[in-house]
């Protein structure tokens, strides 16, 4: 029986049935678990269309064989489902993000039990209330409870037995007030265990049980004349009320709902969790979710909602939901709220969830462009024979026209990308007449140099726009300054874009689709426009100088002022007297007028 027989078998005699599917491939990986009302109507459904979505295309064509279990309802299937994603990771599922890292807070399955701060759940009975997205909120809460009810942090096994024969003293937390040491009979079990019992009240968001029970025994106190303890008590209410009050109040009309929200990105999607009772919001949570198939925002709330009710174990009968999720839950309500408190309250989580995701995924952006530029530039220093990565580039220019005016540009490059408040321009002063070499040697020596005077970092990497000889000329003032070892640098040539490299007569060639010599190419070409446009305004303003200067009775100084403020002749000549003496005094305007008006 080949594959296509044997499924077609496998899909005739699936159940009218719930439960959970699991697809395999050939090599007998699970890489898809579902969970179906009706197994042979939803697992047919794969079979009997053609995909748009190319990722379903490419998991149905996967496929080589069906494994399934029936149960009794979709509420079993929906934890079934949810267990085995966790467990297994099938490649086409949504990824679940493990919260393990997330503070909690265990109340240990215990004689006497502590309450402590942990980040491990184990399954050994203790109770887990969590996870809590801040360590400082833990602390804080942890602090409170210590305040209204002092326990042990010991970890001593405080049996009956034990505590008869008289095997532990008591300590310095009980000295200090922080335990009433049950492990000398001084606390009874009973009082310990209703302590515990007000404090899952607490850590559960019932406030106002353990609130009443504290009046009802100030009350009682008070009334038998027992002032001190009765204030004490009021103390103990004053601190509950204090962290209440923390708490965002929606409405006291809002029972013991919860809020589930959802982000739906290409690529990921966030559900937000938030716990309301006694109209207060004691607890919120993010999910986040890789998607693998393009997956319905229907079908993602659904496996949020079954994955945080499982793990928070929330047993909530109403959810507020924007959309209803194409899930079944025994004896649970889902409301789309239209108006009042519980829209107020959906809206909050879905800006929560808004917050969350944005962040992340510019993370994740972030994450992702930090390594494609890591990988760029690991292939940059490879092609180029380099010592390092080249992190900071330099790439210098020299420019004249018809050999006058010789200028020099420097750009900087960090990370592929231009900085361009570091740019540079150097007018040309040691060398006369057009000496490409010459102005490269001296540009090189007149950047580095800076550089090591004012204590700068130095660029990894010195591209010069050239052939063989400029890269010579550069060298010559590397080797001055004594940085040879510390500078890397290259040549292009604009001809063949041969790359030459020092101490090495046979040019390098890089396929022109290589990002490197792009890179490369990208520098050398803003090297060029910038040294060509510095050039240009240079010899603009050294025409209108020269044709300026013949004007009687304007010197050097008037003529830098027009030429700073106003860039060119035809813009000058086009001025009235009174524009004019904006810049210049009123009788150097007549004169400059006259002398572009005489006709």
């Amino acid at each position: 029986m080949n594959t296509i027989e044997k499924i077609a078998f496998k899909l005739n005699n699936l159940p009218d049935k719930p439960g959970v599917y699991q697809f395999y491939n050939k090599e007998g990986k699970i890489i898809y678990v579902g969970k179906a009302i009706n197994l042979k109507k939803r697992v047919s459904s794969y079979f009997n269309r053609n995909h748009i979505n190319k990722k379903l295309h490419v998991l149905v064509s996967n496929i080589c064989d069906i494994q399934y279990i029936v149960l009794e309802t979709e509420s079993d299937a929906l934890l079934l489902e949810n267990n085995l994603i966790k467990k297994l990771l099938p490649r086409y599922n949504v990824l679940l993000k493990d919260d393990k890292t997330f503070p909690w807070i265990c109340i240990k399955n215990e004689l006497f039990p502590r309450v402590y701060l942990t980040r491990n759940v184990i399954n050994d009975g203790s109770v887990y209330f969590g996870p809590y997205t801040s360590v400082v909120m833990v602390k804080n809460l942890l602090k409170l409870l210590k305040k209204l009810y002092p326990l042990r942090t010991c970890n001593y096994n405080l049996d009956q037995e034990n505590i008869k024969k008289n095997k532990y003293k008591t300590c310095l937390e009980y000295h200090i007030g922080n335990c009433k040491a049950p492990c000398v009979e001084l606390q009874s079990q009973e009082e310990y265990n209703n302590n515990i019992a007000q404090i899952k009240n607490i850590l559960k968001g019932n406030i106002s049980i353990v609130k009443n029970h504290l009046i009802d025994l100030m009350n009682e106190y008070s009334g038998i004349h027992q002032y001190e303890n009765a204030q004490f008590i009021k103390t103990k209410i004053q601190e509950i009320e204090n962290f209440q009050t923390k708490s965002t109040v929606v409405s006291t009309s809002i029972h013991d709902v919860d809020v589930y929200s959802i982000y739906n990105d290409i690529d990921y999607a966030f559900v937000n969790y938030l716990k309301v009772i006694n109209g207060a919001i004691v607890q919120s949570f993010t999910l986040e979710m890789t998607k693998k198939l393009n997956e319905s925002i229907e079908e993602l709330l659904g496996l949020a909602i079954t994955d945080i009710r499982h793990k928070l174990n929330s047993i909530s009968s109403e959810l507020i939901v924007r959309y209803i999720p194409d899930i079944k839950i025994d004896n649970v309500k889902f409301s789309i709220p239209k108006m009042g408190d519980k829209l107020k309250l959906l809206e909050l989580s879905e800006r929560n969830v808004q917050y969350y995701a944005t962040d992340k995924i510019k993370q994740k952006k972030l994450l992702k462009d930090n390594n494609s530029l890591m990988r760029v530039l690991s292939k940059m220093k490879e092609d180029l024979k380099l010592k390092k990565i080249p992190v900071l580039m330099e790439c210098f220019d020299i420019s004249n026209i018809q050999g006058s005016d010789s200028v020099a540009s420097c750009v900087v490059f960090k990370n592929t990308k231009p900085l361009k408040k570091e740019y540079r321009h150097y007018n040309i002063k040691t060398v006369v007449g057009p000496n490409d070499y010459a102005s490269m040697e001296e540009v090189i020596y007149r950047r580095l140099k800076r550089l090591i005077d004012e204590n700068k970092a130095l660029p990894d990497l010195v591209v010069i726009d050239g052939g063989k000889g400029q890269l010579h000329a550069a060298l010559k003032s590397i080797e001055i300054l004594g940085v040879t070892d510390k500078i890397q640098i290259i040549s292009i040539a604009k001809k063949l874009e041969e790359i030459f490299i020092p101490n090495d007569s046979v040019p390098l060639y890089l396929d022109k689709k290589s990002e490197t010599l792009q890179i490369i190419q990208q520098i050398r070409d803003e090297a060029h426009r910038f040294g060509v446009s510095f050039h240009r305004s240079k010899r603009s303003a050294g025409m209108i100088s020269s044709e300026m200067i013949n004007i009687k009775g304007i010197g050097e100084k008037i003529v830098q002022k027009l030429i700073v403020k106003y860039k060119t002749i035809n813009n000058i000549k086009e001025l009235s007297i009174k524009e004019l003496s904006e810049t210049i005094e009123i009788k150097k305007a007549e004169l400059v007028y006259s002398y572009f008006h005489k006709n």
